[in-house]
């Protein structure tokens, strides 16, 4: 992969801002920015007379001499910049005219529009960032929680490289040893390593790959939200709950039975996690086609759920519940169930409580929706059931799903090449699923290890022809 030797720009900051940043990156960055930019000192320096990491005031100008804005530019020299490449930062109002209006001048002189993602990929192609984390920084950017931020962050300083960095060198060694036996068999007087040893580094890898593989279930619900189906029959108040849950109305709410057609869905932070609630279709027998459509979707979203809040209307004498717990609890095996029992005020004490019978492992709690009353509790009884550790800035955990493939294949790989010393299978076997699993281990961060770096290892380490 080559990088492109254009010098590019673009706008860095949203929309509607009192200030706007233009960024501009590339061999003619600086000399780029120069052609617009006029300093208002006295010592008359151009930016490309400048000292790096400096910023200076001054206008940028038109063509025809006219004053488009007065701005600050940071200058930056390679290879001491975000790309690794001779940058500029050119602070302007946030006006949607003026950040236009310079990104035409830039591009005017010379500059071409950055495609999206660019400069990042640029930063990773001059070897500022691994794949993981300029990953991250897209992560970083999308983080909507304490929790998903901190992950971000970890990641994109690093954090699961390193640990990635320290798998390699225990692949190294084991490759290395591999390949001592392959190239040096005829050797009779030298001494191969004992394959417990060799299995005792595999194991070591084994379990360090499968501790970031298993971290996948946290961090994906860290990462897109722990995802919570609303299920019961209709008019139980779950529309009223949704609204209530995500601070907005969300969900149309109407005494009329069927209201709810299909499925809503919102998100809300709770305790620095994100809850993704869904809110499905009142479960009661129909004939009308749209509404049995939107019925048949709430049981799909049972399934997708880790968490399923059962409504009951607490006013309601009827035994309806029995007939929605026989559909809605086989699908609730595994998942963390909890019994709402909705409308306390108008009916403190509720009627239908023996339905908790039915499910007594589930949590239960008696709320109005309507008034607010006990939702503080039922988002406490939320984070509970979602179980999720404290996240700090120094664990790693794994949030990318294109990470989790590549973790569970050489988690495979790992695994061959445990049984192949067990079988003792030949080196050139075992070795062949050691390659596999570092080419799987190198797709989330990029860079192999090479033939040479192999035989450097050898030479350094095991003393051949000494």
């Amino acid at each position: 992969m080559t990088i492109n030797e254009d010098t590019i720009c673009a706008i860095a900051t949203g929309r509607g801002g009192a200030i706007g940043i233009v960024r501009v990156s590339g061999p003619e960055a600086i000399k780029t920015t120069d052609k617009i930019f006029t300093p208002t000192d006295k010592n008359g320096k151009t930016l490309a007379e400048r000292q790096p990491y400096t910023i200076t005031f001054g206008k940028i100008t038109d063509d025809d001499g006219e004053t488009v804005d007065d701005v600050l530019v940071s200058l930056f020299r390679a290879p001491h910049s975000y790309t690794g490449e001779d940058s500029t930062e050119i602070s302007c109002h946030g006006s949607a005219y003026v950040l236009q209006r310079v990104m035409q001048l830039l591009i005017a002189h010379g500059c071409r529009a950055a495609g999206p993602g660019e400069f990042t990929r640029r930063a990773f192609l001059n070897g500022k960032m691994d794949l993981s984390q300029a990953e991250a920084v897209a992560d970083l950017i999308a983080s909507t929680s304490a929790a998903t931020h901190r992950l971000a962050i970890n990641q994109m300083r690093g954090g699961f490289s390193r640990e990635l960095a320290q798998l390699r060198d225990k692949m190294l060694r084991l490759t290395s040893l591999l390949e001592l036996e392959l190239d040096f068999s005829d050797h009779e007087e030298l001494e191969f390593a004992d394959r417990t040893e060799l299995d005792s580094t595999a194991v070591q890898i084994e379990t360090a790959i499968s501790r970031l593989a298993s971290s996948f279930s946290v961090g994906n619900a860290i990462k897109n939200g722990v995802p919570v189906t609303i299920v019961g029959e209709t008019n139980a108040g779950k529309s009223t709950l949704l609204n209530a849950l995500v601070g907005e109305d969300r969900a149309i709410v109407s005494d009329i039975h069927g209201t709810t057609r299909d499925v809503i869905e919102d998100t809300a932070d709770i305790g620095g996690v994100t809850f993704r609630f869904i809110d499905t279709a009142g479960i009661r027998d129909t004939d009308d086609t749209i509404e049995r459509l939107g019925i048949d979707r709430t049981f799909k979203k049972i399934s997708q759920a880790d968490i399923v809040i059962w409504m009951l209307d607490a006013a309601d004498t009827s035994n309806k519940y029995k007939e929605t717990a026989e559909k809605i609890l086989p699908l609730c095996q595994g998942k963390q169930l909890i019994i709402v029992y909705n409308k306390i005020d108008i009916a403190p004490q509720p009627t239908n409580t023996a339905a908790a019978d039915i499910a007594p492992q589930a949590r239960k709690i008696a709320i109005s929706a309507k008034q607010g009353t006990n939702i503080d509790r039922l988002r406490q009884m939320l984070i509970e059931a979602a179980g999720l550790p404290e996240i700090s800035s120094a664990d790693i955990v794994v949030t990318n799903v294109r990470h989790y493939e590549a973790l569970t294949l050489a988690l495979d790989d790992i695994r061959r090449v445990r049984q192949g010393l067990a079988d003792n299978l030949p080196s050139d076997l075992v070795a062949q699923d050691l390659r596999d699993c570092l080419h799987h281990l190198a797709e989330i961060v990029g860079g192999e290890i090479t033939t040479e770096e192999t035989l450097q290892n050898i030479f350094t380490h095991f003393c051949i022809g000494k």
